[in-house]
């Protein structure tokens, strides 16, 4: 067995990773991590789908290949220009719903939402408001981030920060989770009923 990902890939994928590195973007979710949420994303038919952090919609175009024709997806970037290169790519897709705005503001407009899957990629939802985020999560929905081994982009001290978080994660009680030292570092976690 081998990390080769042998599954056809989003059709908008490739696009929109020529799109991100015209752009310089280079805090895209790995492709390892876009095949595990897709498969992820595949368990929740008719789902509620959140992902806080949109970058240039790698990650988005992943969530939506495992998603059925009766879920939705909500994705939320505060970049506009970012946004812009999902949007191009996949706005046509009538099941997403791309948003742009600050994180803590969103979040607290809709803090009565409730989702089936959540991907945190940004500081909203992972290193901040992380309680207002996982009370938006149903019972048997999955939180999942990933960048939890350090990465070349990390700025100074941001590892006691991941660690942090992890450990925070750990002692939540309403919370079955597993980590991952594979791909970026990814955690899964899922929210226990009652």
């Amino acid at each position: 067995m081998t990390d080769e990902i042998k599954q056809a890939i989003p059709a908008a994928y490739r696009g929109i990773a020529v799109a991100t590195e015209k752009a310089g973007f280079t805090m895209a979710s790995d492709p390892l991590t876009g095949s595990l949420l897709r498969t992820l994303a595949a368990s929740k038919p008719q789902g509620s789908f959140l992902e806080l952090g949109t970058g240039t919609g790698l990650s988005t175009s992943w969530i939506l290949s495992g998603m059925d024709q009766k879920s939705s997806l909500v994705s939320l970037d505060n970049d506009e220009t970012l946004i812009g290169i999902a949007a191009d790519f996949l706005d046509h897709d009538s099941r997403l719903q791309l948003v742009c705005s600050d994180g803590e503001e969103w979040l607290l407009a809709n803090s009565s939402l409730q989702f089936d899957y959540i991907f945190a990629d940004t500081w909203h939802g992972k290193y901040l408001m992380l309680d207002d985020v996982l009370a938006m999560l149903k019972p048997g929905g999955l939180y999942i981030i990933d960048d939890m081994l350090p990465q070349p982009n990390w700025p100074e001290g941001h590892h006691l920060k991941a660690l942090r978080l992890v450990e925070a994660l750990e002692k939540n009680d309403s919370l079955l989770l597993t980590k991952q030292t594979w791909s970026t570092g990814i955690v899964v976690a899922t929210k226990k009923a009652g």
